[in-house]
């Protein structure tokens, strides 16, 4: 077909342009072909959708930042967003340690994982989706991650840091904690609740997550938090043991992402001291020690 074979021709071999083109996470290969026509780098987005098509390699298409040049064919440009990504988008959840994220960054950048460890503050490697460097080092990627951190929290909202009776650190270790303790976000002010009316009686947090944390990676079961936790493991010698130690540990045990550093701004106002998830994920709150009791024997038992 005349009219498919000259639309996926150069658009300019004369006086070529080359600059970068980016491809956001996640975007559809229509969107991907209507960019490209937009940006002037093809002469027709359909055409160069149906030979994506013919190819069938729509799903090598990378995610990142690509140089492209008009002189470039249809053909050259679908080679090129397969293989020839400056730049990585790294996704990284809300929750993860440190450690986590480590591994993450060896398998998308294989940047080392004592590298980035060394340079990592665990609370502060904020959870974003980011565009990094093929050749990024750990250094810089705990740099970003930081000083995202420094941009969405500390400078967004210092005016309720400020305010609040925590100081930063104690604000983020008990965001740490909210993230991995909560299951929904309509949760977080209620976890965030229980843990401050805990800290201010001067009770221990009781925190199954904290003590995930200071038993570290679980060989058998391939994770960094243990899953069935036993009596013993509750008394492990650990300031991280809030079974044991009362008041917050020694610092955050995850990097929390925004909505459990809010609700620790923000909790709900509430009597509760006590908490538990049934098997379906659902929350039940209890104001005394007798109610919680009535709640473990009813929703666990």
């Amino acid at each position: 077909m005349l009219w498919f074979r000259e639309a996926v021709l150069p658009v300019n071999t004369t006086e070529p342009v080359t600059d970068i083109f980016v491809i956001q996470p996640g975007e559809p290969i229509r969107t991907i072909a209507n960019n490209l026509e937009d940006e002037g780098y093809i002469r027709d987005s359909l055409a160069f959708f149906l030979l994506v098509k013919r190819l069938g390699i729509e799903r090598n298409i990378q995610a990142g930042d690509f140089r492209l040049s008009t002189a470039m064919s249809a053909q050259d440009i679908i080679e090129e967003l397969q293989h020839g990504t400056i730049d990585v988008w790294v996704t990284i959840p809300e929750g993860w340690r440190s450690e986590e994220i480590a591994i993450k960054l060896t398998q998308e950048l294989a940047i080392p994982e004592k590298e980035f460890l060394q340079h990592a503050e665990e609370g502060y490697m904020f959870p974003d989706t980011y565009l990094f460097p093929k050749l990024a080092s750990g250094s810089a990627v705990a740099e970003k991650m930081r000083s995202t951190f420094n941009q969405k929290v500390a400078k967004t909202y210092l005016d309720d840091i400020e305010s609040s009776e925590f100081t930063l650190q104690e604000i983020v270790t008990l965001a740490s904690l909210v993230e991995r303790e909560a299951r929904f976000d309509e949760e977080r002010p209620i976890v965030a609740s229980v843990l401050i009316n805990r800290l201010r009686e001067g009770m221990a947090l009781d925190i199954d997550a904290t003590l995930q944390y200071a038993l570290g990676y679980q060989t058998d079961e391939k994770d960094w938090w243990k899953q069935a936790l036993t009596v013993e493991d509750k008394e492990i010698n650990s300031p991280y043991n809030t079974y044991k130690y009362p008041g917050l540990p020694p610092g955050p045990i995850s990097n929390p992402g925004l909505s459990s550093i809010l609700a620790v701004l923000h909790p709900a106002d509430t009597n509760y001291f006590y908490y538990l998830h049934d098997g379906d994920g659902r929350i039940h709150l209890a104001k005394t020690y007798e109610e919680h009791q009535q709640n473990i024997e009813t929703y666990l038992r």
